[in-house]
């Protein structure tokens, strides 16, 4: 494989805990001339929220160059459209600086946005996200359920952002967002991505979820999240972990009922992102990886061959 500036975008995909970090750190120091990489994880950007978040190191920062990491205050909003303007800039600029880019895929959203681009919703509605700011994440996801029960099986219930914005285009449109995102899906998606895929059985995969949850509990999550408390805004405080241990911080409960909810939690994010997944098979330039049975060292390499057989296709003429 040689280097080119139009080289195509590795996107790597797959439920939480399943590998997808580890093997964008190895494809980005094996692949010629080296890679980028690029997060598409909504929770990576906050300072501070590093543990919780399965933020690379920063040993691993300094080994390969990592963007879109550590970028925003975790009290502020960051949003969809942001990142997506964020990632297209990166994607060229680490080509031309004759690197391969890397994109890791956390959150669904950025990574459909990134193969299909955004569908033209309605704009903001101030008065009415300042009406629902004051709901309950169950509150919001039974409104939705009512309104749009495709959209609020799709969206985590304690997506906070998402579930308002569902709610939002409903009732500016009288449509469900779930259909105005049926017709944004059938555009051509691009045509410079390879796609990697990490498929788990989900026992295996629970397992992982389980090790790192008590990784991150051993590793300080606790302390962390103490220590952010104060500064986690209304986006920042639904990511997975630091929402139950804030609850059970702020109302008194046992630390280990938030563990153990974090857990649940993490494992019922992991099915939903089994179904969302699905919907990436169909983008002709994949390769869905097995790795139960693989090796770590066996996915690097079926990920490394794929890389050449389309880079090959990909190339200029």
């Amino acid at each position: 494989m040689s280097a080119s500036p139009d080289r195509p975008v590795i996107l790597i995909v797959g439920p939480t805990a399943g590998g997808k970090s580890h093997l964008a750190l190895e494809l980005a120091q094996r692949l010629p001339g080296g890679g980028e990489i690029i997060s598409a994880d909504s929770m990576q950007v906050y300072r501070g929220m590093d543990i919780g978040t399965a933020k690379p190191t920063p040993a691993e920062q300094r080994l390969v160059a990592h963007h879109l990491i550590d970028i925003v205050e975790p009290d502020q909003p960051y949003s969809v459209d942001e990142w997506l303007g964020s990632a297209r800039r990166l994607v060229e600029e680490t080509r031309r600086r004759g690197k391969w880019p890397i994109i890791v895929g956390g959150t669904n959203l950025y990574v459909k946005a990134f193969l299909e681009g955004l569908f033209d919703g309605p704009p903001p509605d101030e008065a009415l996200r300042a009406e629902l700011a004051a709901w309950s994440v169950e509150r919001l996801h039974d409104e939705l359920s009512v309104l749009d029960p495709v959209a609020a099986e799709r969206i985590h219930r304690n997506d906070r952002k998402r579930l308002t914005r569902a709610i939002e285009v409903h009732r500016a449109t009288g449509r469900p967002l779930s259909e105005r995102q049926l017709q944004w899906g059938s555009g051509s998606a691009r045509e410079d991505v390879l796609l990697l895929g990490l498929e788990w059985p989900v026992e295996a995969i629970n397992r992982r979820i389980n090790a790192r949850v008590r990784a991150m509990i051993e590793g300080g999550l606790v302390e962390e999240v103490r220590r952010l408390r104060g500064r986690l805004g209304p986006q920042a405080r639904e990511a997975l972990g630091y929402k139950q241990l804030l609850a059970a911080i702020d109302g008194g409960a046992a630390l280990d009922d938030a563990v153990e909810q974090t857990k649940i939690e993490t494992r019922r994010f992991a099915r939903k992102q089994r179904t969302w997944l699905k919907s990436f098979r169909r983008y002709p330039s994949s390769l869905w990886i097995a790795c139960g049975s693989a090796s770590a060292q066996d996915i690097v390499e079926q990920a490394l061959a794929f890389i050449e057989r389309g880079a090959v296709r990909h190339g200029p003429p």
